[in-house]
């Protein structure tokens, strides 16, 4: 018997979302980031219903194979099949509710509860407890009683995806058009991308979508932000992004992708020449697989968030997803990507040089995150909550003649995907299922081939 969840639950939405969240006037009130109600109807309108990531491909290369992680605050195992496909587990024993997995990840051939012994196979079977007999002797059904397993899964270039939802869209309609820009960095190169070196995990006191919207379109802090740590780095400040002649803000569904041309930009931050003539190496490669456009972008500056909590820069090669821990707390899971045909020694200098920047130790990271704590913090006070958050900048530059896919607009330096990031967020939030959920799409939808 199957243990799909076939069903996800909503309470009445929230009213009065328009006085926090207005995006035609370009603004939303710090209120969002550490209300209480609002954070739990985050959890099950946006966490339970959205597609969530929740793993690479060459994480769980072989049958048993597993990581574990959270969708929300929901904990889950994510296991390779013998058919040599994925599930998505919940980490919950169906007796008691104990978790059967401690571990972050690894290889099995099922998993026990610490509590009365409940055992499962890698299909999340029930198969076995401690005292069977007595269960037999109550006419009990194990067949009903294996680890809930959610309603879909499905991947993308190696990025795994999971949703709770039964009546989500595909993960292909979720991802729309995004997924062409998504390849610059996952497919530019034959077979494709790995996660190398483990994962990272930290935690900052700060709301989940302050850090999930300054990858979704934020390059204007980095020039300020990070000015000291990239002088004391690199000797000199990181680009002028306003100086870059072509740059874009692009978004779907929430998602977004801001980008300049430059091939090097954000790779450079890493101040590893072998990195940038690595790039610069396989660059004409990328180009006949992607086109000359997107061989700019590889290791640009650039950042982009998958709405709503899955987050990467390309060049620096590091992704995340910001996992809500309460409305002012989240855990932060980081990992290297690479290409698997790139040599040894290049994967090493990523892994080592997102270990300098982008990691609980790097020096990019600390600043973000005393900025994303006490963007939170001020939230706590009642009249500074009520304060307005402007959210303006680039109102009038969407650009209508173009033939790039999405939403598109002009420059990096802009708000657009910000806007697009919170209106999502607003739309889930007074929508009780997907099929009242807005389209607020306006680009194109097609993706070139």
């Amino acid at each position: 018997m199957s243990n799909l969840i076939k069903t996800i639950d909503t309470t009445d939405c929230l009213e009065g979302l328009e006085s926090v969240c207005d995006i035609e006037g370009g603004r939303i009130s710090g209120e969002i980031f550490y209300d209480q109600k609002i954070y739990e109807q985050e959890l099950e309108k946006v966490f339970a219903r959205c597609w969530l990531f929740v793993g690479h491909e060459s994480q769980i290369k072989k049958t048993g194979d597993y990581i574990t992680t959270t969708m929300g605050e929901d904990e889950v195992i994510v296991i390779r099949q013998k058919s040599g496909g994925v599930k998505v587990l919940l980490n919950a024993c169906p007796h008691r509710g104990n978790k059967v997995c401690f571990s972050e990840s690894g290889s099995t051939r099922g998993f026990i509860c610490n509590y009365h012994g409940w055992s499962f196979n890698v299909e999340g079977n029930l198969i076995g407890q401690h005292e069977s007999g007595i269960y037999e002797d109550s006419n009990f059904d194990k067949s009903k009683w294996g680890l809930k397993e959610v309603a879909k899964v499905s991947s993308y270039k190696g990025l795994i995806f999971a949703t709770f939802d039964p009546e989500s869209p595909t993960l292909e309609e979720y991802l729309g058009p995004m997924t062409w820009y998504l390849d610059s960095l996952f497919d530019n190169q034959e077979g494709g991308t790995e996660f190398v070196g483990g994962c990272i995990r930290s935690t900052y006191e700060c709301n989940w979508k302050i850090a999930a919207e300054n990858f979704v379109g934020d390059i204007l802090h980095a020039g300020w932000t990070h000015d000291s740590a990239a002088r004391a780095m690199l000797g000199g400040s990181v680009a002028k992004v306003s100086d870059f002649d072509e740059s874009y803000s692009v978004n779907w569904n929430g998602h977004g992708y801001e980008f300049a041309l430059d091939t090097v930009g954000n790779v450079a931050v890493l101040g590893d020449t072998q990195l940038n003539k690595y790039l610069h190496t396989i660059k004409p490669s990328v180009a006949e697989r992607l086109g000359d456009f997107r061989s700019n972008m590889i290791g640009s500056v650039s950042s982009c968030t998958i709405f709503p909590n899955f987050s990467f820069l390309a060049g620096q090669n590091t992704v995340r997803i910001w996992q809500p821990r309460g409305p002012n707390k989240i855990e932060l899971f980081t990992w290297v990507v690479v290409n698997k045909s790139a040599p040894q020694d290049i994967k090493d200098r990523w892994r080592k040089g997102a270990m300098m920047t982008f990691s609980p130790t790097g020096v990019f990271e600390m600043d973000d995150g005393e900025n994303w704590e006490y963007c939170t913090k001020t939230a706590k006070g009642k009249v500074t909550a009520k304060q307005d958050l402007f959210i303006g900048l680039g109102m009038d530059t969407y650009l209508e003649d173009t033939d790039l896919p999405a939403n598109v607009y002009k420059g990096q330096l802009n708000e657009a995907n910000s806007r697009a990031f919170y209106q999502r967020w607003q739309d889930l939030l007074q929508s009780k299922s997907w099929a009242e959920v807005p389209n607020r799409n306006k680009g194109k939808a097609e993706v070139e081939k």
